[in-house]
């Protein structure tokens, strides 16, 4: 759901994130709220987003780097303690 298109980061290919994501590291956090049905993302701790989510009761979590249209010839991530939260 989150993509980068002419060094901007954003939210599909609808809202920009950041715009200006490249050349930097960043910590990247997403609370996907299921049940309100709401999406926030945070980089570097500040809140950059908040929308509704596209609805579906199932879900799965992704890691890593995915080409989507026009793909760069470098791309990499670094990932490490990743916490999966789940509401009882």
């Amino acid at each position: 759901m989150l993509r980068v298109y002419n060094g901007a980061l954003q939210y599909y290919q609808a809202q920009v994130v950041d715009p200006n994501i490249y050349n930097r590291w960043f910590r990247l956090n997403v609370v996907h709220n299921v049940n309100l049905s709401r999406v926030r993302v945070y980089i570097d701790g500040v809140q950059k987003l908040s929308v509704s989510g596209r609805g579906g009761t199932s879900h799965y979590f992704k890691v890593g780097v995915y080409t989507q249209n026009n793909p760069s010839s470098y791309m990499e991530s670094r990932w490490r303690d990743i916490k999966i939260f789940k509401k009882n």
